[in-house]
């Protein structure tokens, strides 16, 4: 079985409360759930942090014992370059997710320090984002 984990950055656990015309209404805990009923051939995790040396420690804690990351670093895509280099660092693939389109917003959210050393993108779906990467980890 696949272990997979989810890491949130900044803000996200404000899901289904925070801005839902950008985000949507629903938590992302009650997403997770019916993820994992629908992918219960994955051992699906999730950690979500507001902090970005924890959001590290968790990227060096699983990147060499799990078979992929779902990340969505939030506003640190865009502004951490440690975080980059912790993903550059590991062995575990990463999916770098986003709920909005970034390409659509502010321009300073066009830049990724992620997307260099992840192993693809997907943005702009809601949390159907997150779906499509889990996918990935399929075949």
């Amino acid at each position: 079985m696949k272990k997979i984990i989810i890491i949130n950055g900044p803000n996200l656990n404000l899901l289904g409360k925070r801005e839902p015309g950008i985000y949507g209404s629903k938590s992302f805990d009650d997403f997770f759930k019916d993820l994992t009923v629908k992918y219960n051939s994955f051992e699906l995790s999730h950690f979500q942090s507001n902090i970005e040396g924890e959001l590290i420690d968790k990227i060096q804690e699983v990147g060499f014992s799990y078979d992929g990351i779902i990340l969505n670093a939030a506003a640190y895509t865009h502004t951490s370059v440690g975080i980059g280099d912790a993903i550059k660092a590991i062995e575990a693939p990463v999916i770098e997710v986003h709920i909005s389109n970034t390409y659509s917003r502010e321009e300073f959210r066009h830049q990724s320090y992620i997307s260099a050393n992840a192993k693809g993108v997907i943005l702009g779906f809601g949390l159907q984002s997150y779906e499509l990467a889990l996918q990935s980890f399929i075949s």
